[in-house]
């Protein structure tokens, strides 16, 4: 399995934290940041499984 580094770019809206990964486009969002960025990266493995990156 091939392993890809991306992105995460986080800031915070009211009493969330919210994640985006701007290379894929997934977007996620969690009570802390570490749950925002281990929310983000089950989403992005999930879309990536539906929508392979071609190279």
């Amino acid at each position: 399995m091939e392993k890809h580094t991306f992105s995460a770019i986080i800031h915070k809206e009211d009493d969330l934290y919210v994640a985006e990964c701007p290379e894929v486009g997934t977007v996620s969002q969690g009570n802390t940041i570490e749950e925002a960025v281990e929310n983000l990266r089950e989403a992005t493995e999930l879309y990536l499984e539906e929508f392979p990156l071609t190279v």
